[in-house]
C-alpha cells in the first residue's frame, strides 16, 4: 500500500477510528515532525489555519496545548502524553468545545525499508455517536492537508 492520503477507517465493532498514510521517510523523521514543536506547529491540521503550541511538553507524563486559527475565530485543544517511547506516542486529544469527547490516542510507525514509513494511529472515544461525530467534522480534511505538509517539509529536507 502505497498512499498519498490517509486511509481513515470506523472500525465496526469499537468507537475507534482507524488512520494510516505511508510516507517518504524515516521513523525517526517522523517521530521528531510529532514531537517537535517547531516542526509540529507547521504541519498540523487543515491549511487554513495557523496553529499556535502554547504547552508542548512531548514526553512521558508531559501536556499540550494548542490554538488552531482561522481568520477571526479560534479552535483550542489540549491534552496530555500518556506514553513516549522512540517508535510510539500515547496522548489524550481534547477539543476545548466539547470537554466530553476525550480521544485517547496511539501513533506508531512500522519501517518498509529504503526510507518509507507507514504511520498508523488509532483514535479510541467513548461512544460510537462521538466517533461519527469526529468523522462528520471535517476530519479527513485537516488530517490530509497536515500530511501533505509534512510532506513538504520532509522533501525539503527541514525534518
Amino acid at each position: 500500500m502505497t498512499t498519498t492520503t490517509a486511509t481513515i477507517e470506523a472500525d465496526p465493532t469499537l468507537p475507534i477510528i482507524r488512520t494510516t498514510r505511508d510516507f517518504d521517510a524515516t521513523p525517526a523523521q517522523l517521530m521528531r515532525a510529532h514531537l517537535d514543536p517547531e516542526v509540529y506547529a507547521q504541519w498540523v491540521g487543515p491549511n487554513d489555519v495557523t496553529t499556535v503550541l502554547d504547552v508542548w511538553e512531548a514526553r512521558t507524563g508531559g501536556s499540550w496545548r494548542m490554538r488552531n486559527i482561522r481568520g477571526g475565530e479560534e479552535y483550542r485543544f489540549h491534552g496530555s502524553f500518556h506514553d513516549v517511547t522512540e517508535d510510539r506516542i500515547v496522548q489524550t486529544f481534547t477539543w476545548d468545545a466539547m470537554p466530553e469527547n476525550v480521544s485517547l490516542e496511539t501513533l506508531w510507525f512500522e519501517d518498509l525499508g529504503n526510507g518509507r514509513t507507514r504511520l498508523h494511529a488509532q483514535s479510541l472515544v467513548d461512544s460510537f455517536e462521538a466517533r461519527d461525530g469526529w468523522l462528520e467534522s471535517g476530519m479527513e480534511v485537516g488530517v490530509n492537508d497536515g500530511y501533505a505538509k509534512l510532506d513538504a517539509l520532509l522533501t525539503a529536507g527541514e525534518v
